[in-house]
């Protein structure tokens, strides 16, 4: 699934979690939340970066798309 896709199906809280700490290790919860709006972490999507001893993090292309969406959202 397209990371457009499971964006839209998240909560505002999960959101701006996602904008505030664009570039870390995403919280347990929030990725909770994005696996429950489809987004599988353990696919080749280019989204998913790499899960290290922080936690998952992001591709660099999905910082760069999150960073966008939040410029978007605050217009």
């Amino acid at each position: 699934m397209e990371i457009i896709e499971w964006w839209a199906k998240l909560d505002s809280d999960a959101k701006a979690w996602l904008i505030a700490h664009n570039g870390e290790a995403v919280s347990p919860d929030v990725l909770s939340k994005i696996v429950a709006a489809g987004g599988s972490v353990s696919s080749s999507a280019w989204w998913v970066g790499e899960s290290g001893p922080d936690g998952f993090l992001f591709s660099d292309e999905a910082v760069d798309w999150i960073e966008t969406a939040a410029n978007d959202e605050s217009d």
